[in-house]
């Protein structure tokens, strides 16, 4: 399985190969790889394809100090793999938390960027109220996580194809 070091995490990567533009697509809160399995399959053929677990995700180790988990120092993981891959322009683009650390990508790295493509990463928000609630939703959804572990995502098929 390719690993990276990345300071305090090994970072798992998937890399399709391909002649194509290069692709490197960020996975959703509580996803991982897996979530990209159909795209790959799909779209190998006419693109270079890198999929890749962020820190406390998937394959990825899980540091325990909680300052690691910053967005500068996921964006860097972002580059890291580019880097390794020898990759120096990519289309970047994500799902949800994916789609919301390419954009903190763009913003660290715009040299970096051929393009974007964005899923469901939402507005962002204005009122500190309205930050609030997403973050008390989020924080539930970890509890239930954290007390029933794979059985509180239901049964999904992404689940069911990682275990």
């Amino acid at each position: 399985m390719p690993h990276i070091d990345q300071g305090a995490a090994r970072l798992y990567f998937e890399d399709s190969g391909g002649d194509g533009p290069p692709i490197l697509l960020s996975h959703g809160f509580g996803a991982s790889t897996e979530m990209w399995r159909g795209q790959v399959e799909k779209f190998r053929t006419r693109y270079r394809l890198i999929t890749w677990d962020m820190r406390g995700h998937g394959r990825t180790e899980c540091p325990d100090d909680l300052s690691l988990y910053s967005q500068n120092n996921t964006a860097d993981d972002m580059a890291a793999v580019l880097d390794y891959l020898g990759v120096e322009r990519a289309i970047i683009g994500g799902h949800s938390l994916g789609g919301f650390m390419s954009l903190v990508f763009n913003v660290r790295y715009p040299g970096r960027v051929m393009a974007l493509y964005l899923q469901g990463c939402g507005p962002g928000y204005r009122s500190n109220k309205a930050r609030a609630a997403w973050n008390e939703r989020v924080e539930a959804r970890a509890q239930s996580l954290d007390d029933g572990g794979l059985d509180a995502l239901g049964g999904a098929s992404e689940v069911k194809r990682s275990i």
